[in-house]
């Protein structure tokens, strides 16, 4: 097993792998920009490194400083965490050419599969399902047309390196195929530096869903079910849950059983996800591969009840996997809820600035993974992603119960949140009854009407005000605990602190 690990990230999942590090008996070692030097995860780490200015390219995406500081401190495996390096098959093999084991699968499976195209072309010959389309980048406009005129439209434009909609158009006639053809091309280029582009058939209001796969470096792979990943804005998730609402025992087994095939013929090893496009008549097709831990893990984590975190680097330090496939149990519901740092009233656009009170929810059923703290600075120079809050229960009903209370329970001070969203997600008729597609959450917004705003403005004014009391008793309650250790008489007769605070409180109470 490793002594130390070097966790090449920041935020939510760099607390979240340090932990499991902790847990394992394994010194964490983090690295840090200028900016996030009073982050979460650098007070947590057992050793923590500078890697320069606040842009990325200058820190979190320098492979080079990233090995240094892997050197330097001694670290004998490395977690990319996701985001950032995670996918980036020339660091993984600079890993390994550096004798640093990188916590994910080789550069060559993550070649094979960072690519969309190449890993159509990959699974040809596997039999898995595929939406009708192009293997290959297109060549020109007239092919285009050639093929949309086939499969016929509408037609899906996307990025062969691409994913977050970026370099992603929808095309319902021929007359706009051409701009929108250029129009990807271009954004995919500057997206991510590749501006091939290919064709497939559009499916109309189709489910996202994705399986969880593990593979050991002895040949062993499993799934561990799939997530509903359809609540998107645009092409970025937003909220998943698991299992799926639509999929059965038998549908399961199918997905999963071509999910592990797709990760066998890739040749690869440790946490990956498959993710397929679902139609209206529960027919699904191969979408593309994330060689990655996911954001959404945690609600596989609690309905399987494994930590894929540890798995990882079980897996990363050459363990075969403890379980078979027959091992595997799903168990009651999960939802996540990405919570971010932005303002919902001016388009989602990110709110940066200092926390200046932060409330949290907890209880039965509710796990939080998070970055952040009372007192800290948002930066604006990364995802505004603050943390997850995770809902379980024994079904969905349950889940969506619990998750609505702890979101009335959490408030966020000085900066904008999109807490409100998740609460009029989760009170929609059509998320209650499980009517999902990836174009929900788009028709949602659009139906905001001044009755569904103005329901959210009051929550938002009663959290407010809720937290102006809570901070009111806490400072109270401060002074009161400070007279009973220091003011006259001094000694509370070995009684607790507490008990002073409750007596002074209720006395005070008494006298009004």
């Amino acid at each position: 097993m490793f002594k130390k690990i070097l966790i090449a990230n920041r935020g939510e999942i760099a607390v979240r792998v340090l932990r499991a590090c902790h847990e394992m008996g394994i010194a964490a070692v983090v690295v840090y920009s200028d900016v996030d030097r009073a982050s979460l995860h650098v007070r947590k780490a057992d050793e923590a490194y500078p890697i320069g200015p606040a842009a990325a390219s200058e820190s979190y995406l320098n492979i080079q400083k990233i090995l240094d500081v892997a050197a330097r401190s001694g670290a004998d495996a490395i977690h990319p965490g996701y985001g950032f390096l995670s996918e980036n098959a020339k660091f993984a093999q600079a890993c390994a050419d550096a004798g640093v084991k990188f916590i994910g699968p080789t550069a060559a499976a993550m070649e094979a599969m960072g690519s969309k195209t190449r890993a159509r072309q990959a699974m040809e010959r596997t039999g898995v399902p595929f939406v009708p389309g192009t293997s290959r980048g297109l060549e020109s406009f007239e092919q285009a047309a050639q093929v949309a005129e086939q499969i016929g439209y509408p037609v899906m434009l996307k990025a062969a390196a691409g994913g977050g909609g970026k370099g992603m158009r929808l095309v319902h006639a021929e007359a706009d195929l051409k701009s929108a053809l250029d129009a990807a091309r271009s954004e995919a280029e500057r997206s991510f530096g590749d501006s091939e582009v290919y064709i497939e058939k559009a499916i109309l209001n189709p489910r996202h869903i994705e399986m969880q796969v593990l593979a050991d470096e002895h040949g062993n792979t499993v799934y561990l079910g799939e997530r509903e990943c359809s609540l998107q804005r645009r092409h970025q998730k937003v909220m998943e849950e698991a299992p799926s609402p639509i999929v059965d025992a038998e549908m399961r087994r199918r997905m999963g059983e071509v999910a592990v095939r797709v990760a066998e013929a890739a040749h690869y090893t440790n946490a990956g996800t498959v993710e397929f496009l679902v139609d209206q008549e529960r027919n699904f097709y191969f979408l593309e591969m994330n060689t990655r831990l996911q954001v959404e893990h945690p609600v596989t984590e609690l309905i399987t009840g494994l930590d894929l975190v540890h798995l990882q680097i079980r897996i990363a330090a050459g363990e075969k996997l403890p379980f078979g496939q027959e091992e595997v149990r799903i168990r009651g519901h999960a939802m996540e809820c990405r919570i971010y740092a932005e303002d919902p009233d001016n388009n989602y656009f990110p709110s940066p600035g200092k926390i200046t009170l932060l409330l949290t929810p907890s209880g039965p059923g509710i796990r939080r993974d998070s970055g952040v703290y009372e007192g800290w600075h948002v930066p604006i120079d990364y995802d505004p992603l603050l943390a997850k809050l995770i809902g379980y229960g024994t079904d969905r009903t349950q889940t969506i119960s619990r998750l609505t209370r702890a979101l009335n329970e959490y408030f966020v001070g000085g900066i904008k949140t999109n807490i409100s969203l998740f609460r009029r997600i989760l009170r929609d008729a059509d998320f209650q009854a499980a009517e999902l597609d990836t174009g929900f959450l788009d028709r949602m917004l659009k139906r905001s009407d001044a009755g569904e705003k103005g329901q959210d403005q009051n929550g938002d004014a009663r959290a407010a005000e809720v937290a102006a009391i809570a901070a009111g008793m806490f400072a109270v309650l401060g002074a009161s605990d400070s007279v009973s250790r220091n003011g006259a008489g001094g000694s509370t007769s070995g009684k607790s602190d507490t008990d002073s605070n409750w007596k002074a409180a209720s006395r005070r109470e008494a006298l009004q």
